[in-house]
């Protein structure tokens, strides 16, 4: 059986509410592009009946289905990455199982590819999300574009398209935590964008927190850049030539007018202060640290319970997981 010309990754985390909306708008999208496509499921330990709903729309569609049930919850990003460990097509989609990107615009993304762009990425359009997480989301990525040097215009869009050769240096790669979009366009010879629509949820909630928000974005910093321990290195450094100066001041101050009492509250808020930029220093090293420990024990990323696929598909997604050999199938 031929490779598709394209592959379809959605991961699918507690979307029981959703899915039988996603089926009916996703096939008849993909059948519309005429061209040879599978989709790949991964479903990241739900505990509703995302997996029963699965395996059902398996059975409907074995021709061009296939489901990936994990072991356990792992993250999206992990299971995003099992999912490219097994996709076999030429060009490879992400997509949210919500339904904020619709199905329907995938074709945007492979006409830019068209064009000979080999990494597209979707910027989203009158964005449907609450006030507070469209401000936070771009401040985020101006923060992240100047210490990363990552250009993204929209980094929370899951709807983007990558060439075979990106997948496959992904999957090559050892890193134990990593933001897919921003590793991409490391590798990526000719990244492009191209903007498309964006909706308010099927159903169900946002599987992201603010804190979780923040979690993945001082992931994405510390995983692509040295610029805080760098710019820390220069705070540190100015607060010392302030400290060592004001430490002068003092002593001049208590040869000439003797000493004093009513400042020492002064001091109080500047070594409060001092301890603060001192305890945050210690945390951001900690995150580079963190990230060396997770890395060296060298822990499989995800574990795979079972794979729903058609016979007649195996001896193709064999020579494919030959040829990648991800890190996560040793």
């Amino acid at each position: 059986m031929n490779p598709p010309k394209l592959s379809v990754v959605i991961p699918v985390y507690n979307e029981e509410a959703g899915l039988d909306v996603l089926f009916a708008r996703l096939y008849p999208a993909l059948d519309a592009l005429a061209v040879s496509y599978e989709i790949i499921f991964i479903n990241d330990g739900s505990r509703d009946r995302s997996a029963a709903l699965l395996r059902e729309q398996y059975h409907l569609r074995q021709d061009v289905t296939r489901v990936i049930l994990l072991a356990g919850n792992f993250g999206q990003h992990m299971a995003i990455l099992s999912g490219f460990a097994h996709c076999r097509g030429e060009r490879i989609v992400t997509l949210d199982a919500d339904l904020q990107n619709p199905p329907e615009e995938i074709h945007k993304l492979l006409a830019k590819m068209d064009a000979g762009f080999d990494y597209v990425g979707g910027v989203r359009q009158q964005r449907q999300d609450v006030f507070w997480r469209r401000q936070a989301s771009w401040a985020m990525n101006r923060l992240r574009e100047r210490i990363t040097h990552v250009v993204m215009s929209d980094q929370g869009c899951m709807l983007r398209a990558y060439s075979r050769d990106i997948i496959l240096a992904i999957n090559h790669s050892h890193e134990a935590n990593t933001f897919i979009p921003a590793l991409a366009y490391t590798y990526a010879r000719n990244p492009g964008e191209v903007e498309v629509a964006h909706e308010e949820r099927a159903a169900g909630e946002s599987k992201y927190s603010l804190y979780q928000l923040i979690r993945l974005n001082f992931d994405l910093v510390t995983g692509f850049s040295l610029m805080p321990l760098q710019i820390f290195s220069l705070v540190g450094l100015a607060l010392s030539g302030l400290s060592a100066l004001f430490v002068v001041y003092l002593a001049l101050r208590r040869i000439f007018l003797g000493p004093e009492v009513d400042g020492v509250f002064t001091l109080f808020g500047i070594l409060f202060f001092l301890i603060g930029v001192i305890l945050f220093g210690i945390g951001l090293l900690g995150e580079y640290v963190g990230r060396i420990y997770m890395q060296v024990r060298q822990r499989p990323r995800y574990l795979i319970d079972a794979i729903l696929q058609h016979p007649s598909t195996e001896a193709s997604a064999q020579a494919y997981l030959l040829s990648s050999s991800p890190e996560s199938e040793r």
